[in-house]
């Protein structure tokens, strides 16, 4: 059986072909600035090997989930899963043999490189029985690999490191084999980029970088300026699943693209000056609207779909509505309370947990199909105050005109609105005499996974004078409201 592929052709316009069954013992390394054709050489090489072997992505991204349409790849958005529900995940792909791809793109950079780490280690410690032969491609490599501390903090960065190297050192007794990409070798850690055998070096103009890539090639530091040269999409090509020497590449045409496309000159929009001046300077006391943008349609639950699909009916029985009848109708009909409502919604709302992960307008428009299911004929919120009560509510606040929350609410009045839901749950808890709510509690409130944000977000609270941080030498966290006098447990 024929275990290569074709990747290209060499400057003769020889094919050049990829032996797949090679390539799984002894990896891959991809180089190349960034428009030297990294991602289109992956993309060849996925393509032409989706009938050999099992293949996992790791998309950074999101330039590969289109494949899945046409080489039914399962497109996993990590954004919507946690990180024991992607470790579990991984643990099945290993079993099933399914070909994925883990799309990362909607996830910060300390959380990309949580979820790599994560995914890398559940597809590494599979059971031996699920040890098939699968090709890793990542992406982007240098930033779940880099070879000196960043933004990220040093757990994070030790974590997605194993994880890399795992991969690349240990993974191939496992069946993984890494094809990884980068655009500077400088910034990749050397224990990960050594343990590759075959290499695809593609164009770069930095010293440091040519001078490695050189290196790793077996050329002399002299020839290494013909890397500088290259055109793009074409690179040099070396080791025993290659060439047995450097051979130069043009890699070949791929059946899908990118959902991003590539940026091409357009014509420039053909306006006298002082049109465009007055399109810019226009009402400016005015903010302009937000561009808004449907959102990947998410799966629903069976009971969630029929309200909608009620929902979809009520509009032609709005006239029908207490709020829309002539007064000689209305007399029979009983008075709605329409703050109950509010708060009824909410409160069914917060009982999905990744309610608080979804943006505003998908928020806003299942709370006005809940309201319009009481027979209410529109939402009694508008959007922006929608958006408060909706964060008072993730604090524990469910109805704001409460005496009890007065002087919290006079707290929390200078604060954004986006930093409100953390706040109030602060707030409440030091009111209440409760423990100080952990992150993971305070991401919820903030809509976000990522440790580093939380922490962000109570530095900058913090500064700004609204709250106060304690710790103990036993590492309990206490907060204090400055305003208010009062203070959480510590925890």
């Amino acid at each position: 059986m024929n275990h290569s592929i074709e990747i290209g052709t060499d400057t003769t316009g020889k094919a050049v072909r990829v032996d797949i069954q090679e390539l799984l013992a002894t990896r891959l390394l991809v180089q190349g600035n960034s428009g030297s054709g990294k991602s289109h050489l992956l993309r060849r090489l996925l393509e032409q090997s989706a009938g050999l072997v099992q293949q996992i992505v790791i998309d950074p991204e999101g330039d590969f989930v289109t494949l899945a349409e046409a080489y039914s790849h399962v497109v996993i958005n990590a954004g919507d899963y946690n990180e024991r529900e992607i470790a579990t995940m991984a643990a099945r792909i290993r079993e099933h043999r399914a070909s994925v791809i883990l799309s990362i793109d909607t996830l910060e950079i300390e959380a990309q490189m949580s979820c790599a780490a994560a995914f890398l280690n559940a597809l590494f410690d599979a059971p031996r029985e699920h040890w098939f032969p699968a090709l890793v491609v990542i992406d982007e490599a240098q930033m779940f690999a880099p070879s000196a501390s960043g933004d990220v903090t040093d757990a994070v960065r030790r974590a997605s490191l194993s994880a890399m190297t795992n991969l690349m050192c240990r993974g191939r007794k496992r069946g993984l084999a890494g094809a990884i990409a980068t655009q500077r070798l400088a910034k990749l850690a050397k224990n990960v980029a050594a343990e590759a055998s075959n290499f695809l070096m593609g164009r770069t103009f930095l010293d440091i970088d040519m001078a490695r890539a050189a290196d790793l090639l077996g050329m002399e530091r002299r020839q290494a300026e013909q890397i500088r040269d290259l055109e793009r999409g074409c690179f040099l090509g070396l080791g025993p699943a290659i060439a047995r020497r450097p051979v130069a590449i043009r890699i070949g045409a791929t059946s899908t693209s990118s959902r991003n496309g590539s940026h091409s000159l357009l014509p420039l929009p053909d306006a006298e000056p002082e049109d465009m001046q007055s399109v810019l300077f226009a009402t400016l006391d005015e903010a302009p609207p937000r561009p808004t943008f449907a959102p990947e349609p998410a799966p629903l639950a069976a009971g969630e779909l029929m309200e909608r699909i009620a929902a979809s009916d009520a509009d032609e029985d709005d006239n029908a509505a207490p709020g829309n009848m002539p007064p000689a109708e209305r007399e029979d009909v009983p008075a709605i309370d329409a703050e109950a409502v509010v708060v009824g919604a909410l409160r069914d709302m917060l009982a999905d947990p990744d309610t608080a992960f979804q943006t505003e307008s998908v928020l806003y428009q299942d709370f006005s199909v809940r309201c319009r299911m009481q027979r209410l004929a529109r939402p009694p919120l508008d959007l922006t105050a929608f958006r408060r009560r909706f964060a008072l509510a993730k604090g524990g606040v469910f109805d704001p005109a409460e005496p009890r929350w007065r002087d919290l609410l006079g707290a929390a009045a200078a604060l954004p609105d986006d930093m409100l839901a953390p706040f109030v749950l602060i707030a409440r808890a030091a009111i209440d005499g409760e423990p100080c709510p952990d992150d993971d509690a305070l991401g919820r409130t903030y809509g976000t996974r990522s440790p580093g944000r939380i922490r962000r977000l109570i530095d900058y609270m913090e500064r700004q004078g609204a709250i106060v941080v304690r710790s103990d030498f036993g590492g309990r966290r206490s907060i204090g409201i400055p305003e208010l006098g009062l203070s959480t447990e510590a925890e």
